[in-house]
């Protein structure tokens, strides 16, 4: 579609990362509320979700019961459920549990890689080489995220050519997407628009995905920038839960429930339910015992 604004995508693929970053920086929940916010979820019409993570439960508790989400959930037909997996140990528990898809994590900031994960960014890469290995025999799909694509806790600004150059390295790994996050929010339109353009000269632009925390109020606005490069994946968590643990102030992704608004608004097609998706975001914001962190949902909740 053509507007005075510029040019939108006719469709955009959203990327749920709610029952999985967003509840891994939330207060722990039950096993019983993640599956039924997975499962409100894909019937509000979400085709790609992130259902757990494989780390180690010590650095991330909240994320112990993954093997057990996998292994309950109702699975929907035409919804693809991925695992975080850091290494080759994480990406068997996955594949036991039975993981369609996986994930490997890598950041454009060495201080933030070293606070991390704790390895250099060369070492991280070089760490997810046998994952990778493991992932193609079995015929696994693996996704890629970089952090701190727009600035660092630790760094301040981040160079757009090492945004770039990490991207390349997942995505000649054999990484099928690379999803940017602006992993503490201070990403502003214009300085969003030219890192994604960068890296587009050296990962093709089909292959990316946004995705943006909202600590500054700027996600909508960063991501609406984007739009017109030829993103056609973002990453969103309902109700606005989670954020980095690791980055001060960071609280926060981008509510999903927002971004379907602004989406639809545009013309923009995501297959998703904006009522349904606003009932599972008040649901799991309930067990939680937190208000939801989507205007949206608040604005047309009674």
């Amino acid at each position: 579609m053509s507007t005075s604004l510029g040019r939108y995508p006719s469709k955009v693929s959203l990327f749920e990362v709610g029952a999985r970053d967003g509840l891994q920086n939330e207060r722990a929940v039950t096993t019983a509320d993640k599956l039924i916010l997975i499962d409100q979820l894909g019937m509000a019409g979400l085709k790609r979700i992130e259902a757990g993570s494989f780390v180690s439960p010590k650095w991330v508790p909240q994320m112990a019961d993954s093997a057990d989400i996998f292994k309950q959930l109702n699975k929907r037909s035409g919804v693809v459920y991925s695992a975080l997996t850091p290494n080759l140990k994480g990406l068997e528990l996955a594949l036991d549990a039975g993981a369609d898809e996986v994930a490997i994590f890598g950041a454009a900031s060495q201080s933030f890689s070293q606070r991390n994960i704790n390895c250099s960014i060369e070492e991280s890469i070089e760490r997810f080489i046998p994952v990778m290995e493991a992932a193609k025999a079995k015929n696994i799909a693996v996704r890629g995220y970089v952090s701190c694509v727009l600035g660092c806790p630790y760094e301040g600004d981040i160079a757009v050519s090492e945004v770039a150059r990490v991207a390349e390295l997942l995505y000649k790994m054999g990484c099928y997407e690379v999803s940017l996050g602006d992993t503490i929010g201070v990403g502003t339109p214009v300085n969003a628009r030219k890192m994604v353009e960068a890296v587009a000269e050296k990962v093709p632009v089909g292959k990316l995905a946004l995705h943006f925390h909202d600590t500054y109020g700027q996600a909508l606005a960063n991501i609406l920038a984007c739009l017109e490069t030829g993103v056609r994946v973002i990453d969103s968590s309902v109700a606005g839960l989670g954020g980095c643990p690791y980055a001060k102030g960071a609280s926060g992704n981008l509510a999903t429930e927002d971004l379907v608004y602004m989406l639809h608004g545009l013309g923009i097609e995501t297959g998703v339910d904006l009522p349904r998706l606003i009932e599972a975001g008040n649901t799991i914001s309930q067990a939680l015992g937190r208000k939801n962190g989507s205007k949206v949902a608040l604005a047309l909740t009674e």
